[in-house]
């Protein structure tokens, strides 16, 4: 039998439980507001039982360690679908910047919209630029009609100039960015690296889970995914390996590997390992997202823009070089350049309005045939262009990013269904419930009691026993 100090010292035991129990639980309720978080709970077993005369006798319980309420499932589910989310969001954002830099209006709702705003856009210049010519086949000879020639083809070389720097700019910000992310990823690896080691020396020797650092691990790898798709794999000392592209980064507490950035040629920033110098090819993540939108949508969009300003310069010249101006004379290029970086209008031109060369014949200053022939280039299509005008092939250009907006804005939207419900199931297993917080509080609470109130009955009975002597 226990005998009355034998249950006084499991009456001391189950106030400790419950007293333990009232912690953790008041630490569970302190973090009710931390994502990161995972609600821990005492794990109480049976004392040790003791023989009796009427066989083996309970000695109450104790607590043997405290246990988080976590699905590994469920966290790598969320750190997976994180990188998609990555993804995601940086191709929303490199192709909004990508819009905007067109003179269209930002598409964030997913219904592909490309209407240009106001005067500004290529297709409005392009229009402009074919009415001005079709003025102008009205009264060949008048330097006003001239001027507005040059005015209109000036403004849009402008905008074709304006448009291709800006996408230049856009592209040395998505490269500044990969370069940004590759150095925020190489920071989170050291700092897993160093919560590895301290949970290994936390663990090693102690019963238990250092539980709170872990937390601190799993938000850390968390970050990391959002920027790279990793793979991890728990080791059995509690430290976590981190691979990227197959590049064992991270083992135990040790980094052994980085990764860094490099130049792919003509300014293609990419990353590779640090110590091998294997180009790494990220599947997932912001790095994935931002390398997938420039060297995907906005390089096309710039080269589309390029090879339009490339087939203007080519076709106007064309035409134009058949023409005479008002002197009889001709030879003078319309437009130079080669693409929409340096695409501009003839200064000689701009000097003198009647070199324009619009007549058809060099004895025929009146003549309007090599102005109207400039004009029908609004409706004549070019195989080069995939058998489309000038406005049609920059429409589609336009429409196709829209597409591609809208598409990703789709995703993102179904992206953050999946993510709702995946950290919905995260919370059922691991959120803090202030409810069943407070309920457990409650129960610890009344046993707590009820033990302190076995100790007094047990002092009542040991004062009865002393007093039997007397």
């Amino acid at each position: 039998m226990l005998g009355l100090f034998g249950t006084l010292g499991l009456a001391q035991r189950s106030l400790s439980t419950q007293q333990q129990g009232v912690e953790v639980a008041g630490h569970n309720l302190a973090n009710v507001s931390n994502s990161d978080y995972t609600r821990q709970r005492i794990i109480v077993q049976t004392g040790q039982t003791v023989p009796s005369t009427i066989g083996p006798q309970g000695t109450g319980s104790v607590v043997v360690g405290i246990a988080q309420l976590r699905s590994a499932l469920v966290d790598r589910q969320i750190q997976d679908e994180t990188s998609v989310g990555g993804f995601l969001d940086a191709q929303q954002q490199a192709l909004q910047y990508a819009q905007a830099n067109l003179g269209q209006e930002i598409d964030t709702t997913g219904s592909g919209s490309t209407s240009t705003s106001g005067q500004s856009g290529l297709a409005q210049g392009l229009s402009d630029l074919f009415n001005a010519f079709q003025s102008l086949s009205t009264d060949p000879t008048s330097l006003a009609e001239r001027q507005v020639v040059l005015m209109k083809s000036l403004s849009l070389t402008q905008q074709f100039n304006q448009t291709s720097q800006r996408l230049d700019t856009l592209r040395t910000s998505l490269s500044d960015s990969v370069e940004s992310d590759a150095s925020s990823i190489n920071t989170i690896l050291s700092e897993i690296a160093k919560l590895n080691d301290q949970i290994i020396n936390t663990e090693t020797g102690n019963i238990g889970s250092a539980n709170d650092l872990r937390d601190s691990r799993q938000s850390k790898l968390n970050e990391l995914a959002e920027l790279v798709k990793i793979d991890t794999v728990e080791q059995d000392n509690g430290a976590v390996n981190i691979s990227i592209g197959g590049v064992l980064m991270v083992s135990d507490k040790t980094v052994l590997d980085q990764i860094e950035t490099y130049d792919a040629g003509g300014g293609q920033i990419l990353v590779r390992s640090q110590s091998t110098g294997l180009a790494i090819t990220p599947t997932s993540g912001q790095l994935a997202g931002t390398i997938d939108a420039r060297d995907g949508a906005l390089a096309s969009l710039q080269a589309d823009l390029d090879l339009l300003a490339t087939q203007l310069i080519s076709e106007v010249n064309a035409i134009h070089a058949t023409g005479y101006n008002l002197n009889g004379t001709n030879g003078t290029a319309f437009l130079t350049g080669t693409d929409a970086g340096d695409i501009t209008v003839n200064a000689t031109l701009l000097n003198d309005p009647s070199l324009i060369q619009a007549s058809g014949a060099s004895n025929a200053v009146g003549d309007n045939t090599t102005a109207l022939a400039l004009a029908q280039l609004a409706n004549t299509s070019f195989a080069s262009l995939g058998n489309q005008t000038f406005s049609e092939r920059y429409n589609q250009t336009v429409a196709q990013l829209g597409q591609e907006l809208s598409s990703t804005n789709s995703q993102i939207t179904n992206q953050e269904t999946v993510m709702k419900a995946l950290q919905q199931q995260r919370d059922s297993v691991s959120g803090v419930s202030l409810d069943e917080e407070m309920t457990d509080l409650m129960k610890y609470q009344r046993a707590y009691e009820a033990s302190a109130r076995l100790i007094s009955v047990l002092d009542s009975m040991l004062e009865t026993v002393v007093n039997l002597k007397r």
